[in-house]
């Protein structure tokens, strides 16, 4: 089922035509929760991988904060937690007997770090012709991410690795991957699978990115509309589309931004993919696709809000930019 934005509270392009030219194209990707294959553009779901290509690995040996869990640990404390979620009847049940909780905490317990490298995790596989707009390297038509599902220094963000290919030249293919042997103590950083409904949204910058005069103007703005019990926020309704997305602008909240440089060249970055805890929050419900505006009546583990299951921080988001100069200058990650 494709998935459809609902038109902005405001045209506030019009109110405020500084905006107008400061628009650009992003692509919500709207992640639900699918079996794709190889040959599908997805979150969390598997890889085109060649065969003869070696599967990257993650070198830095010391990220843990916590012990680490397994893959196949995180797998099975979700498929417990989903069973008794859906089979939960009454307010103040119990989701599970003493038996499962003793087992769920059995797996949470976690284990030693393992010494050497960690195999990369499958995030997200794009093919071009999916996503309007996403390009790459000359002769690619698809983009895969993947990434260390452990914090690293720095941004306590799992480490992406992009992959840039052309699919036609995928000779035999990789049918059974290495799995990471450590990853992050909740799994927050382990994407169910989801197929995506790729959906075209003008964005505006968030006030982060304007001019102090604008962005003062439209803040107050925002007070009067609040005054007059109606109207939306700037921020958080009429300028960056939440959820997973390719292209558009930062979603900036809780840091301003900073100049970002390439290293290689000094070309300033750009957006490429956002990596969301979430669709929408009690701030964002504008956004929320008219696909979407009746809550299922019964769901499990999965919010509906993120179906990929993916928590970065305390809810927030993961950009990951590159350098419009060159795909091979290296990407930056930062934590919003």
């Amino acid at each position: 089922m494709p998935r459809t934005t609902p038109p902005r509270p405001v045209d506030i392009a019009s109110l405020f035509p500084e905006l107008a030219p400061l628009a650009r194209q992003a692509v919500r990707l709207h992640p639900r929760a699918g079996l794709p294959s190889v040959h599908d553009s997805s979150v969390g779901g598997p890889l085109l991988w060649p065969a003869d290509e070696e599967w990257p690995t993650c070198p830095q040996e010391h990220h843990h904060w916590e012990p680490p869990v397994s893959l196949d640990d995180v797998r099975r404390g979700r498929a417990l937690l989903e069973a008794a979620w859906l089979r939960h009847r009454e307010p103040g049940e119990n989701l599970l007997t003493p038996e499962q909780r003793a087992h769920l905490d059995g797996l949470k317990a976690g284990h030693p770090p393992h010494t050497g490298p960690n195999a990369l995790l499958p995030v997200a596989q794009l093919y071009f012709r999916d996503v309007p707009g996403l390009t790459g390297p000359e002769g690619a038509d698809l983009l895969q991410v993947l990434w260390c599902p452990l914090h690293h220094d720095g941004e306590v963000l799992p480490a992406a690795r992009l992959v840039w290919r052309n699919a036609a030249d995928v000779g035999a293919l990789l049918t059974d991957p290495p799995e990471p042997a450590d990853v992050e103590h909740y799994g927050h950083y382990v994407p169910e699978p989801c197929v995506l409904h790729p959906e075209v949204v003008t964005e505006h910058p968030a006030p982060h990115e304007l001019p102090e005069e604008l962005a003062d103007r439209l803040h107050d703005w925002g007070e009067e509309q609040e005054q007059g019990h109606g109207g939306a926020s700037y921020q958080y309704e009429l300028s960056v589309a939440p959820g997973w997305k390719v292209g558009g602008w930062g979603p900036w909240s809780f840091r301003d931004p900073w100049p970002m440089p390439c290293p290689s060249c000094g070309t300033a970055y750009r957006p490429l993919l956002t990596v969301s805890s979430g669709e929408w929050d009690g701030g964002s419900g504008s956004w929320i696709p008219l696909e979407d505006r009746v809550p299922p009546e019964r769901t499990g583990l999965r919010r509906p809000s993120n179906p990929p299951m993916v928590e970065i921080g305390r809810g927030y988001d993961m950009q990951i930019y590159v350098c419009p100069a060159s795909f091979d200058h290296p990407h930056l990650e930062v934590m919003q």
